[in-house]
């Protein structure tokens, strides 16, 4: 079996993607909370944090961070699971999850591959939700619900694993390949990778 092709991707290729997505997450949301599938969902809900900002305010979107995994190799994670099932490493405490009722969230991550970290996601934030909202008046419940939307720089043109609901805004930041995609943030020596990701653009004519 051949290797898997990998895609280098830079700093600055990921900077001016979330750039050219801003305006239309703007346009069509209006985030005013960010919340960060860590560790691939932090560097792009930091930069996408200083696009969103209101010219007029000067105030900065909040970023909650939460931690899954489904790839990686974690104590007690059997290799049956890896890949297959999504495990929680850190999730919103009950006052950040109360901070949650009546705003307008964006979950924010670096790729959709099998999608299912983003319905895990999304449908354990929803629970999270409900079940602040049951302790409030139920006038008062229909306008403190949460709205969601989920934002990733990469989506991979592939059969999904995970489902979204249909009424869901979903914001992509570029279409790609079902190829290995790494990230600078990753990289031992950002130097090198950085090289090597030049040289891919000049043969792939890209440069």
């Amino acid at each position: 079996m051949s290797e898997e092709e990998h895609v280098r991707t830079t700093y600055n290729d990921i900077h001016n993607i979330i750039k050219a997505s801003a305006g239309k997450i703007s346009e069509q949301f209006k985030p005013d909370l960010l919340i960060a599938i860590g560790g691939g969902g932090f560097f792009p809900a930091r930069v996408l944090r200083t696009f969103l900002k209101d010219p007029s305010t000067k105030r900065n979107i909040p970023i909650q961070a939460i931690g899954l995994s489904l790839y990686e190799s974690l104590p007690d994670t059997t290799a049956d699971k890896i890949g297959n099932e999504v495990i929680r490493t850190q999730w919103l405490g009950p006052g950040a999850v109360k901070a949650l009722l009546g705003r307008r969230a964006l979950i924010v991550d670096e790729v959709d591959d099998s999608r299912k970290t983003l319905q895990y996601a999304l449908s354990e934030l929803q629970k999270d939700v409900e079940f602040e909202l049951q302790n409030l008046p139920e006038p008062d419940r229909e306008a403190n619900r949460t709205e969601f939307a989920v934002f990733v720089v990469h989506n991979k043109d592939k059969p999904k694993l995970g489902v979204l609901p249909p009424n869901l805004l979903y914001f992509a930041g570029v279409e790609v390949a079902d190829k290995w995609l790494d990230y600078p943030w990753e990289a031992n020596d950002i130097e090198e990778h950085d090289r090597l990701a030049a040289e891919d653009k000049v043969i792939n004519g890209t440069a």
